[in-house]
């Protein structure tokens, strides 16, 4: 238990938009395998029901479903010490969701700047979900009283949200939730105020065209991401015509001020290596780019190429991918069920026990 009552619980997830990355990886899958050794209960998630925000092929969604779940596997993550699930198995997130669509204030939610980047020019058409996705979010959070979230950069402002919906449940359900008995810690509130898991010297991949840019799977340029499929001479490829400019590394880390791509590329092998940025500027300042780039393409290589391998191999057979979220399903829903259970008594809802 942490000081505030709850079980310590690690919740985080990811959208099953296919072509997983390297960012994918270093951001959050090899995050996520760490994390099981932290003696916190771990939750992941394949959010299929984010995905669905924007249009998805049903065929494509489906398939991606159980790609991304071979590359949990793949990396490491073990179903027999981590629960893994995709989200549309669990009722609780959609039930939840809503609820705290009542919660959540417009305001907050135009604050957003995921939706605003998303959405573009385009934002009169774009789908209510999107908008209020950062609520499924904190229902996918919340439904299991997580107190630790493994977030990027990108997403952090989402989990102030969480937190945000979680306090106001809280002060606006205050009484009710005293008179049920259903408070934790010295604040007595129903729901913890999770805690942002930002950690690494590569939580956010940016792409290998621009520095400036997040590494992302939807990019029109494959040369811009190293796919987790990628074989061992695509990724030399990439990161061989990886954009740099004709300065060599510097030796210390102030000397990547205004060189995005090579504090990226810096970064990465920091990652890859276990190493702070610092270190890797003490062994390679002074190289040129054309000397560094194969070492960080060796480094990616020996750590993706054991993954693409045996995700090939667990893709073989879908049945097991399929029993491996089922069984998943079964003991989240055996956590947030009961949890939304009494979130319905709390606000008053007249129901019958599952």
């Amino acid at each position: 238990m942490s000081e505030t009552g709850f079980r310590e619980r690690v919740f985080s997830g990811v959208q099953p938009s296919g072509n997983l990355t390297l960012g994918n990886y270093l951001g959050a899958i090899r995050r996520f395998v760490e994390m099981q050794e932290s003696g916190k209960e771990t939750i992941y998630c394949v959010v299929d029901l984010h995905a669905i925000t924007v249009w998805q092929d049903p065929e494509k969604l489906d398939r991606a479903t159980r790609e991304l779940t071979a590359g949990f596997l793949a990396a490491g993550l073990d179903p027999d010490r981590s629960i893994l699930f995709n989200q549309s198995q669990v009722p609780a997130h959609a039930e939840l969701a809503w609820i705290f669509n009542c919660v959540a204030r417009m305001g907050w939610l135009n604050r957003m700047t995921q939706f605003k980047d998303k959405a573009g020019k385009n934002r009169e058409n774009a789908s209510v979900g999107l908008f209020v996705y950062p609520n499924l979010m904190a229902a996918d959070i919340l439904a299991y009283h997580a107190t630790h979230v493994p977030v990027g950069e990108d997403q952090k402002q989402h989990l102030e949200l969480t937190r945000d919906i979680a306090a106001k449940f809280n002060h606006d359900f205050a009484d009710r939730i005293a008179a049920l008995g259903l408070g934790k810690g010295d604040e007595g509130g129903f729901f913890p105020l999770p805690e942002p898991v930002i950690e690494g010297a590569a939580t956010r991949v940016m792409s290998l065209r621009d520095g400036t840019k997040k590494m992302s799977k939807s990019d029109p340029s494959d040369m811009s991401r190293i796919n987790l499929v990628d074989s061992d001479e695509t990724i030399a490829r990439k990161i061989r015509k990886a954009k740099t400019d004709p300065e060599p590394l510097p030796s210390e880390p102030a000397g990547l001020e205004g060189r995005p791509e090579a504090k990226n590329l810096v970064n990465i092998l920091a990652a890859l290596e276990g190493k702070s940025p610092a270190a890797v500027l003490a062994e390679h300042g002074g190289k040129p780019f054309s000397a560094f780039k194969p070492v960080l393409a060796e480094a990616i290589i020996a750590e993706i190429g054991p993954i693409r391998d045996r995700m090939a191999e667990i893709l073989d057979g879908p049945a097991e991918i399929d029993r491996i979220l089922a069984e998943g399903a079964e003991r989240a829903e055996a956590i947030a069920g009961p949890i939304v259970d009494q979130v319905h008594d709390i606000v008053g809802f007249v129901r019958s026990r599952r």
